[in-house]
């Protein structure tokens, strides 16, 4: 199926590949990885460390980052074409770029510059001597794509890769992206959300040969630990903020428990890393499946979505 076949997808309103079914579940996505983000968030405080070890959340209101910022441009996109446009995309991630929502210093600069009239091909293609980024900067975002494409997680992974190339081109970055997308789609599934093997399984089996694939094979093995930070310390656990050294924990904590948003963040966050980023991963990937929405005291303490996130299809 080609991108443009996927995005007329019509029929009764509650079918899988409708556009209304599309949406809901992206959006439930998209809260869940709002959540893990803006809580995850929270632990970069040292005053907050205490109840960490403690898995008891601060006092809110709990301010999301860059992670959900870009995640709402994605499925802003989603809803208005049916499919993801490079150029969309790149727009609506220079024109809702808030400075002070946590991006890193390549990825401000380059907004600004897409902003002032700057051509995103050619300014993701030149970052990091015209390797491209290998950081987890589009997996973070891209959990709610993959659950807008449950009905068809191959489109999914597709989508993802396309929606790779406008900010981060290096393999490892694009392979990450796909995989976390792949992941949200398979547990978003029509058919309920698969085993912890079956979908790591499933995700190795859609992306291509990289070092993110050696990592989640690694994950599928490790699916028994019980200890978290044993699984971080081979796995990663976003330190370096690449992308093979993130999506392969987040997914691993992520698939242990689809039906348990609040024990995975915290499986998630306790191992310390790059926790926001983590815990949108795996936030927006539990999220995505049947059961799995964040508590809902949780989503109170959480900031609200912006208003320019669509609610229906436009």
């Amino acid at each position: 199926m080609t991108a443009d076949s996927s995005a007329g997808s019509s029929g009764s309103p509650d079918a899988p590949g409708s556009v209304d079914r599309r949406l809901e579940r992206a959006l439930a996505s998209l809260r869940g990885l709002s959540v893990g983000d803006a809580l995850g968030s929270q632990f970069f405080v040292p005053v907050n460390y205490p109840l960490l070890k403690r898995r008891d959340v601060p006092s809110g209101p709990w301010q999301w980052t860059d992670d959900t910022e870009m995640a709402c441009s994605v499925l802003a996109v989603l809803a208005a074409h049916g499919r993801i446009d490079q150029d969309a995309l790149a727009r609506s991630f220079a024109d809702h770029h808030d400075f002070d929502r946590g991006y890193g210093p390549a990825v401000n600069r380059m907004l600004r510059l897409i902003r002032e009239g700057g051509d995103w091909r050619e300014l993701a293609a030149g970052l990091f001597n015209g390797q491209g980024s290998w950081g987890n900067g589009a997996a973070m975002r891209i959990a709610p794509l993959g659950a807008w494409y449950a009905d068809d997680p191959e489109q999914a992974v597709h989508q993802a890769e396309i929606s790779s190339y406008t900010t981060h081109q290096h393999r490892e970055a694009v392979v990450g992206t796909m995989a976390v997308a792949a992941a949200a789609a398979l547990v978003a599934s029509p058919d309920g959300p698969p085993a912890p093997g079956a979908l790591l399984d499933g995700v190795v089996a859609l992306v291509p040969r990289s070092a993110v694939r050696a990592g989640l094979r690694r994950a599928r093995d490790m699916l028994d630990y019980g200890d978290a930070a044993t699984v971080a310390a081979v796995l990663g656990s976003g330190r370096r903020t690449s992308a093979h050294d993130t999506v392969p924990f987040a997914l691993w904590s992520a698939a242990r428990a689809l039906d348990d948003f609040e024990r995975v963040f915290w499986t998630t966050a306790q191992v310390g890393g790059d926790v926001d980023t983590t815990c949108a991963i795996a936030g927006g990937v539990v999220a995505a499946a049947e059961g799995g929405a964040p508590p809902a005291a949780w989503l109170e303490r959480t900031e609200d979505l912006p208003d320019w996130v669509p609610t229906r299809a436009l």
